[in-house]
């Protein structure tokens, strides 16, 4: 572990900067699209605008890799990164914000994929899973406390959007002054579309709509927040909460999909993020009832961070349910295709989302993410009735951030690359 520390310090802090931006971007739009006055749909279209960009760049940035290279790629990126968000505070328009929102999804997904393809590059087939693991950590963790710095200064003024761009920018110093050589890029094939829906009809399902889940997940619930009455220090919270719930469910969750079979623990976990969405929903309407009556902000937290523990590790259990029935030279080519049909869920999830918290108020944004787990809980049960169990020896749960680019699947121990790579990175 700490070998690893050592050697791969510069990658660890450059990508603890960049999430801690991203944390922050991401939760400081959503409030001042509020207090702008923009309209739900409006809000739900412009936080879209990011999935679109990261959509896109997946689709674009090996080309870009192997021509430029990885640091010249990073430091390109990270720059327009930090340049985009300066504009938020210049311009004030839905349409204008869309744009830069897809800038920056286009950005952060070139920085995923330069990071994961080299830290895979860098790790061995020994230390894999523990890289995985302190990449995973690091990248929630330091999203989790950028959430906190939205208390820095109010939203309505210039003074965050410049911290974030600040942050962004320091993340480029450790990257640049690193010594070691950076790797040759890889390109991954993903399945096709046809193909991976035939060997896992659930996991292709799964992740479409987990897709759209995630992308509302992340990006609104700034916006539900603030159209709920948090204060800023109750929205930093909230935002928090995800992160790090998220982080900590995907260990006893994924252990507990290794011990019994996958797609009941896959339908369980999914039926339970749409029961506590119910229940937050319940105890939200009475936080503002007459003194006596109310009930205490905390409930909705215990019920969010429920919420939040059965949801956020359903990517990672629909990657290994979908290794459970292919063999283990396709691992990576599957979990490729499972990003690009998650990518093409998440693009509409905040539109979506959007449009029934327009319908029905602050409350659609966990009808919406009841409805969504619902359908895939139901589409699950159907699939356990059709397709009999199968153990597959070779596939295990990992433990996955869900911004992992296919670059990032490699860092599954269990896809044991064909040579051994350096073990020293920077």
């Amino acid at each position: 572990m700490n070998k690893i520390l050592k050697n791969s310090w510069a990658l660890f802090l450059g990508m603890g900067f960049i999430m801690m931006a991203y944390g922050f971007q991401g939760s400081l739009l959503g409030v001042r699209a509020v207090q702008e006055e923009f309209s739900l749909t409006s809000t739900g279209f412009m936080m879209s605008g990011y999935f679109v960009g990261y959509f896109i760049g997946a689709a674009t940035i090996p080309n870009i890799i192997s021509r430029v290279g990885h640091i010249r790629v990073f430091a390109a990126f990270a720059s327009l990164a930090s340049l985009v968000i300066l504009i938020h505070s210049i311009i004030i328009n839905p349409f204008i914000w869309f744009l830069l929102r897809v800038l920056t999804g286009i950005s952060m997904v070139c920085i995923y994929t330069v990071a994961e393809s080299w830290l895979n590059d860098r790790s061995s087939n020994k230390n894999r899973g523990s890289v995985l693991s302190i990449y995973m950590v690091i990248l929630y963790g330091a999203m989790g406390f950028g959430m906190f710095l939205l208390n820095f200064s109010t939203p309505k003024n210039f003074q965050p959007f410049i911290l974030v761009s600040v942050i962004t920018s320091a993340a480029l110093i450790p990257i640049l002054l690193t010594k070691k050589k950076p790797p040759t890029f890889k390109k991954i094939k993903a399945m096709t579309l046809t193909d991976l829906y035939e060997a896992s009809p659930l996991g292709t399902f799964s992740s479409f709509f987990y897709g759209t889940i995630q992308s509302a997940l992340f990006t609104l619930l700034a916006v539900y927040a603030t159209s709920m009455n948090f204060t800023i220090f109750e929205i930093s919270i909230v935002t928090f909460l995800l992160a790090v719930s998220g982080a900590v469910a995907q260990f006893p969750i994924g252990k507990l999909s290794d011990i019994y079979d996958r797609r009941k623990v896959i339908v369980i976990s999914t039926f339970g993020a749409a029961l506590f969405a119910i229940l937050a929903i319940v105890v939200s309407k009475q936080m503002y009832l007459p003194d006596g009556l109310a009930t205490s902000k905390r409930w909705f937290y215990i019920f969010f961070v429920l919420f939040s523990f059965c949801s956020l590790p359903m990517f990672s259990l629909i990657l290994a349910h979908t290794n459970d029935n292919i063999s283990k030279e396709k691992f990576v080519a599957a979990g490729a295709g499972l990003q690009f049909v998650f990518g093409l869920g998440a693009i509409s999830g905040p539109f979506l989302c959007s449009l029934f918290m327009d319908l029905v108020g602050s409350n659609g944004f966990f009808i919406f993410l009841f409805f969504f787990h619902t359908v895939i809980g139901f589409f699950g049960i159907y699939r356990m009735g059709v397709r009999k169990t199968i153990e597959n020896p070779d596939s295990q749960f990992v433990a996955m951030p869900q911004t992992i680019t296919p670059a990032g699947i490699e860092l599954n121990p269990t896809t044991e690359p064909i040579e051994e790579p350096e073990k020293n990175f920077e």
